[in-house]
């Protein structure tokens, strides 16, 4: 039988993931493996994305108490004021964590790099793959998610055009680095100047939120919600009314595993107290505080709930006999990563912090696998990096941003945190996910060599930024021509959010295949 790397035209991979013997084994078999482990990865950052958002929840809903004395009474009135400016949440703790995995790679693979002249591709293609996978399927999954009919609608489009702008110059600003000051070099200060205009995207944004005079933009602000996402019974009072022999309440925590559907982590339809004697046990369930249940108590059940989330009676409940073994099936998966998930503390503790830093953590650990797995499987098949790169690692580290924005597409009233978080995320994967790799390596660079930074496929990647610059109009010019005719970017006439989905899809498809064939060096 032909070898697989012979078909393929180069030669046989001597590199391990695990024992030197995977170099003994057949090229095809290999590349199944290390695809299969790539998938599983992905299940991973899934998980944690669910605990990541839940933390994040605790950290935007935190109040300080301000005391304000009134100077002709000296009465004193009492109020509390929430600490984090939602706009500056979505900019920096939902769009900086969701895209921590991309984050998280390309400093490895910079870091993996140091001491060479050139950078290395995985970095770069995987941030501009991702950009793309973040403004056309999340755009395609955010704009069905609502219910037939229901509209949401960007409340702060002054906001909303802030983190626009920030987001087109991002990819701009990259092609003017790779292509016209300095082709196909990046210097220390072209490096620098990426990270620092993160900084002023967040400036930018604030003052718009705020409508300081000469740097924001005349625009009304619709009525917003006073919390950044409704409230939920908290996971410790559940516990509290469930061990009350109220078995069938449903948990809106992830920690319980109670459904197959990997985006959802809070109950669309909880259980509501049907007599008067369940409305008093919930009430005295609302009552428990955080004082009242030892944290140690509540970290011992997250372990409990990922052992037992096979025996969920809501499985039992279905009659089909493939759903339920499918049902089973991904709960097998899941519970490996649940049980390894347990170990991130409460997000009780610290208002979430701890839990929000374990979580970035975590995902930065599963980035660095899905690291060397990427490579073992472009050695392996011999397929381009950069085509790995844009494809299936940018789709499978996009994953968590996918989830928070379906998340907050269902949650949230307006559409303002679900199409933030696509438009940041590709802001903070150029000044950030690329700047600061870029910043290592030409730091290093200029101090041991007094040489800039080199870009060995800058002409696939500038091809790429041109493709995907020009597919984004037609995206964002879509969302204008739905708010013009619906009055929302997200829900409405089921038929058309449908044929919008499609639309995206397309244009993420023209995306990857022009790309790749780019690279490959067919075009």
């Amino acid at each position: 039988m032909v070898p697989f790397s012979s078909i393929l035209g180069h030669e046989k991979c001597d590199r391990y993931l695990i024992f030197s013997g995977e170099s003994a084994l057949g090229d095809g078999f290999r590349a199944f493996f290390y695809f299969l482990g790539l998938a599983y990865c992905f299940i991973g950052l899934s998980a944690i994305t669910a605990r990541f958002f839940q933390s994040m929840e605790n950290v935007v809903k935190h109040t300080r108490k301000v005391v304000e004395v009134d100077p002709v009474t000296k009465t004193e009135t009492i109020r509390h004021e929430k600490v984090w400016n939602y706009t500056i949440a979505d900019i920096s703790l939902l769009a900086f964590g969701t895209s921590f995995p991309q984050i998280s790679l390309a400093t490895i693979d910079a870091v993996q790099n140091m001491g060479k002249l050139y950078a290395g591709g995985l970095g770069p293609g995987t941030l501009v793959g991702s950009a793309a996978f973040d403004l056309f399927p999340i755009h395609a999954i955010c704009v069905v998610v609502p219910k037939a009919g229901e509209l949401k609608k960007i409340a702060d489009l002054g906001v909303w055009l802030v983190e626009l702008f920030w987001s087109f110059w991002a990819y701009i600003w990259l092609y003017i680095i790779l292509e016209v000051w300095t082709p196909n070099v990046v210097t220390l200060w072209e490096a620098l100047l990426t990270v620092l205009q993160y900084g002023l995207l967040l400036i930018h944004a604030y003052a718009q939120d705020k409508r300081w005079p000469y740097i924001s933009l005349p625009i009304a602000r619709d009525e917003r919600p006073e919390d950044w996402v409704p409230e939920e019974t908290p996971y410790f009072q559940q516990e509290v009314y469930q061990q009350m022999n109220f078995s069938e309440i449903k948990h809106v925590s992830e920690e319980t595993g109670d459904t197959v559907d990997i985006f959802s982590i809070h109950s669309e339809n909880p259980t509501v107290p049907q007599t008067d004697d369940e409305a008093e046990i919930l009430v005295k369930a609302k009552e428990t505080t955080l004082e009242d249940t030892h944290l140690l108590t509540i970290w011992r059940q997250q372990f409990v709930d990922a052992l037992r989330q096979l025996e969920n009676p809501e499985s039992k409940k279905l009659k089909n006999t493939y759903l339920l073994l499918a049902g089973t099936l991904w709960k097998l998966l899941l519970l490996p990563w649940r049980f390894l998930f347990s170990f991130v503390p409460p997000c009780q503790i610290a208002h979430g912090w701890i839990s929000f830093i374990c979580s970035l953590l975590f995902i930065s650990g599963i980035a660095y696998i899905v690291t060397k797995i990427t490579e073992l499987i472009s050695c392996v098949t011999g397929i381009n990096a950069y085509v790995i790169a844009f494809t299936a690692l940018a789709s499978g580290t996009s994953w968590p941003d996918l989830v928070a924005s379906k998340i907050a597409a269902e949650r949230q009233q307006t559409a303002d945190s679900a199409i933030a978080n696509i438009t940041c995320s590709n802001s903070v994967n150029i000044y950030v996910g690329i700047g600061v790799p870029w910043l290592i390596d030409t730091l290093y660079n200029f101090i041991a060599y007094r040489e800039p930074l080199r870009i060995q496929s800058a002409g696939g990647l500038s091809f790429s930024l041109i493709v995907f610059f020009c597919t984004s109009v037609g995206c964002i010019s879509v969302l204008v021509f739905r708010r013009i005719i619906f009055g929302a970017e997200l829900g409405g006439p089921r038929l058309w959010a449908w044929i919008t989905c499609a639309f995206f899809m397309l244009l993420w498809i023209i995306f990857v295949v022009l790309s790749s064939l780019k690279v490959s060096g067919f075009i």
